[in-house]
């Protein structure tokens, strides 16, 4: 197969470009850095600006599915222009795809995956969302991800089926979240934020990479909760880091308000409880390998010599 990814080079498009090639497939990317265009057998760049509607539409010659991550990310300071970033990032990339595929042949595309963000649900400690959920969370992500999949609908014009994947919380060592919170851990400096009883529904990068390329593959329509069956607090969350790190926890949970001045509206992030349930992408024969927060965390924090993970190594943030 010939697979087109948007946002191929973010954390969860390597994931994914990692698992097409392992089984031969050949990935053609868009990018808006020119320096980023690779011209390999497996795995082939072409630029496009979607602030601007341009693209290089060679990069839909011979494809029969397309992957779309495009996205600003999530994690840097909140500011009036970077908010404004985030959501026309994730618009005008839809936008100009759907205006190169209204004037190219789309005859041979079978499937259109686009990324979403469990972001949209309510901020909630006790309703279990699964995704015919009709309420947005009253909050910038939940504006952002109702916005984004409003667009994303107008890809169902065409013949070949539409999927979204609302990706919960991405747990990879190489860029994200958890480096982030593994760091203070290492350092004896591990806390929950407020109550710490914060729902937070995480998935294993590489499951992540394995569904998206499942409802690929299957050439799914609808929406998919990209998250892991078994969703944890916060505080759990932690102390299960620190327990696979084999480190203390002894401070204070960290109060809302600090965080709220360090890092402004952005803290939401840390606050906001979603429990989302995974049972429909289940019940398509999907079957995870990292079910559980400790296995997931073994995995990804000890190596096979049952040496912790470091942090010290550079990390790309992209967290969706």
């Amino acid at each position: 197969m010939k697979i087109l990814i948007t946002g191929a080079t973010g954390l969860v498009g390597k994931a994914i470009t990692k698992r097409l090639h392992e089984r031969g497939d050949t990935v053609h990317y868009l990018t808006t850095s020119k320096q980023k265009i690779e011209s390999a057998e497996n795995y082939k760049g072409f630029y496009w600006n979607p602030k601007k509607g341009e693209i290089d539409t060679a990069c839909f010659d011979g494809v029969s599915g397309i992957i779309n991550l495009a996205g600003a990310s999530i994690s840097k300071r909140w500011t009036k222009s970077y908010k404004q970033t985030i959501l026309s990032s994730r618009l005008d990339s839809l936008s100009t795809l759907r205006k190169a595929l209204d004037e190219n042949p789309t005859t041979d595309i079978k499937s259109f995956v686009s990324a979403s963000a469990i972001g949209i649900y309510p901020d909630s400690m006790t309703t279990l969302y699964e995704e015919d959920e009709t309420a947005v969370d009253d909050s910038f992500l939940g504006e952002v991800v109702e916005a984004w999949e409003k667009e994303i609908d107008t890809l169902k014009k065409f013949e070949f089926p539409v999927a979204k994947i609302r990706i919960g919380l991405v747990l990879s060592m190489n860029g994200g979240a958890l480096p982030q919170m593994v760091k203070p851990v290492q350092y004896y400096a591990g806390a929950a934020f407020g109550s710490g009883e914060q729902w937070q529904s995480w998935i294993h990068i590489d499951d992540l990479a394995r569904m998206f390329v499942h409802v690929l593959d299957y050439a799914f329509n609808g929406i998919y909760n990209g998250v892991a069956p078994n969703p944890v607090t916060n505080e759990k969350l932690v102390t299960c880091i620190a327990s696979t790190l084999k480190k203390p926890l002894f401070l204070p949970n960290i109060p809302k308000f600090v965080m709220q001045t360090i890092l402004g509206e952005m803290a939401y992030l840390l606050f906001a409880s979603q429990r989302v349930s995974s049972k429909k992408i289940e019940n398509t024969g999907f079957s995870f390998i990292h079910p559980n927060i400790m296995g997931a965390l073994e995995d990804l924090l000890v190596d096979d010599a049952g040496t912790q993970t470091s942090t010290s190594a550079s990390y790309t943030k992209e967290y969706v």
